[in-house]
């Protein structure tokens, strides 16, 4: 699944976001792009966990 995080401009942002992923499936294969701040997340949790995550790590994803 794919987000875009307006949020993530830098490392720092990346590292709390898949951290943030993490939290929820610590198996998840995260990919973070800070330049295009798009988001790739391999897991077997659903959209709606994730971007619960993410939102709750300061960084909501844009609606889709």
């Amino acid at each position: 699944m794919q987000f875009h995080l307006d949020g993530m401009t830098c490392g720092g942002c990346a590292r709390k976001v898949t951290k943030a992923v993490q939290a929820v499936d610590p198996d998840a294969n995260v990919v973070t792009d800070p330049p295009t701040r798009l988001v790739l997340v391999q897991t077997s949790a659903s959209r709606d966990q994730i971007a619960a995550a993410l939102r709750e790590a300061g960084y909501p994803p844009r609606s889709q």
